[in-house]
């Protein structure tokens, strides 16, 4: 099965968090109502410089996305 790369997900114990799931590496989940992330990947020390930079974009884009969708639903 091939997913999107971004979910948008809820809770209804958490009714003001809105998350979206980044499901390409490096997977996470970002809570948009408090900027949290949390990893669904483990990382090796000599990685990290690259996946800052991997990271950063991605939660740019994960913020863009859900900026799209909301105003999908408001048109």
């Amino acid at each position: 099965m091939e997913l999107p790369k971004f979910i948008l997900g809820d809770n209804t114990k958490f009714p003001t968090a809105i998350y979206v799931i980044h499901t390409d590496f490096p997977r996470f989940i970002i809570n948009l109502e408090t900027d949290e992330v949390e990893w669904l990947e483990d990382f090796d020390t000599q990685d990290e410089e690259e996946l800052l930079s991997e990271t950063e974009t991605a939660i740019k884009e994960a913020t863009a996305f859900y900026d799209s969708e909301v105003s999908t639903y408001d048109n």
